[in-house]
């Protein structure tokens, strides 16, 4: 039951997401997102192309350390993934979809961020359907949690 709700719950948000993200952009609303990357990731690339057509202003930073800039954001071991973006206060790591941002931002929760920890073969940038993913809200009060399913 608990699942079966968490996924209508998802498909609800990701339906009103879909209706208001247009909307939002439009507005001009959406805050810059930063990305740091490895110059060699191929799929971080493939990840930042679906954030720019849902509206969000990007910039790219290529770096040789990506462990420094995980640590600098207080990405725990456990969720990292290839790329770490920043947007107004929050981490955003790895394959988050735009729809997920979207909510952090409008939900605005006492947290460091959001994370698709590892590389989901299914998530934006990744594109190979079929496997599902977790994105986890990270760093709040009450410890880690599940943000959304995939």
């Amino acid at each position: 039951m608990t699942s079966a709700l968490t996924t209508r719950r998802n498909a609800l948000f990701l339906g009103a997401a879909c209706v208001a993200l247009p909307l939002v952009a439009r507005a001009g609303t959406l805050p810059p997102l930063t990305v740091w990357k490895d110059a060699s990731c191929g799929c971080c690339g493939g990840w930042v192309r679906p954030m720019q057509a849902a509206g969000f202003s990007v910039t790219v930073h290529d770096t040789s350390d990506m462990a420094a800039i995980k640590r600098q954001r207080g990405v725990p071991d456990a969720l990292q993934s290839c790329h770490t973006a920043v947007i107004d206060s929050y981490v955003v790591e790895g394959h988050v979809p735009a729809a997920d941002v979207i909510r952090l931002l409008a939900d605005r929760p006492e947290a460091r961020g959001v994370s698709a920890p590892g590389m989901p073969a299914s998530a934006p940038g990744m594109d190979q359907p079929g496997e599902p993913y977790t994105v986890v809200l990270f760093g709040t009060p009450a410890g880690d949690s599940v943000y959304a399913t995939h």
